[in-house]
């Protein structure tokens, strides 16, 4: 995916959220241990990568979702993560999206520049079950960054997070079922409850997808193919967006970028019934779905 930087690989299990990880799942269908901990090769630089032209392939005003198959708190990251936070000092003007479930070792592992917090920068903690909620929000809460998150993935248990929402630090919360081997069910009472205390407090709720198991109303249905996951949760009708957390994005030199210049999605056909289109940076037009992308510029 075009929005995805993976500067290392491999993670430890620490939470139930952990259990059927699909990390694990996908590295032993190739043979390998996903507790294999390892930096990457050629994508620990991607964010700074150019075309032939000599222009950066991740454009200005992208969010890029980082560690998608780690930890970016991750202890045993802690040689690499300074070069990783050069990298994105080094691209004020791209949006990063942090995800962890090791909130508690991020107070000691920021830049010594960090301040109050890098404009560029959206942290987010998982929670997904009451204890892990409980256990990680009130820590991300006391962090200093300008944007903050929350992940109910995989959502394996209900979640009420209204106290914390009224906190007004947090800009968004995203849920999705479960995949991968022993996936466990996701009931749409838990996703109901999220939308409505977001809701309550204008803060932009996405439904992503409801797994491969969803329980309504009782009943167990199982969906097996990952876009019809996506579209069920667009049916739901319970994402929407709240209200909005401006970024300040900057070039190197601190000059504001304007918005003509700053990336504008594309969506095509097929996403327009999509769970993600809301946390999305569009589709990468790889050509997969000719003719329905072929020839659409950015």
């Amino acid at each position: 995916m075009h929005d995805i930087w993976n500067p290392w690989h491999g993670c430890h299990k620490c939470s139930e959220g952990c259990e059927n990880c699909y990390m694990f799942f996908l590295d032993a269908q190739r043979g390998k241990d996903g507790s294999d901990i390892y930096r990457t090769k050629a994508g620990f630089r991607y964010p700074l990568s150019k075309d032939r032209q000599g222009y950066y392939k991740i454009k200005s005003g992208e969010m890029i979702r980082v560690c998608m198959t780690s930890d970016f708190f991750l202890e045993e990251a802690d040689q690499w993560r300074e070069e990783a936070w050069d990298i994105m000092r080094q691209r004020p003007d791209v949006k990063f999206f942090l995800l962890t479930k090791r909130p508690e070792r991020v107070k000691d592992h920021l830049p010594k520049d960090w301040g109050d917090g890098w404009e560029n920068i959206f942290f987010n903690v998982t929670a997904e079950n009451q204890k892990r909620a409980d256990e990680r929000i009130p820590i991300l809460l006391s962090l200093p960054f300008k944007h903050k998150g929350i992940m109910c993935a995989p959502f394996v248990g209900p979640v009420s997070i209204r106290k914390y929402l009224a906190s007004g630090q947090i800009e968004q919360v995203l849920c999705d079922g479960e995949n991968y081997g022993g996936e466990r069910a996701l009931h749409y009472e838990w996703v109901k409850q999220l939308h409505d205390e977001c809701k309550e407090f204008d803060i932009t709720f996405v439904f992503c997808t409801t797994g491969r198991r969803f329980v309504k109303d009782g009943k167990l249905y199982k969906i097996e193919k990952g876009s019809v996951q996506s579209e069920q949760a667009y049916k739901s009708g319970l994402s929407f967006r709240g209200r909005q957390f401006p970024y300040k994005l900057t070039d190197l030199f601190g000059n504001d970028i304007p918005e003509k210049d700053l990336y504008v999605p594309y969506f095509g056909e097929r996403c327009q019934k999509c769970g993600m289109r809301l946390t999305c940076n569009g589709c990468s037009q790889c050509g997969r779905c000719h003719p329905v992308y072929t020839g659409v510029k950015r």
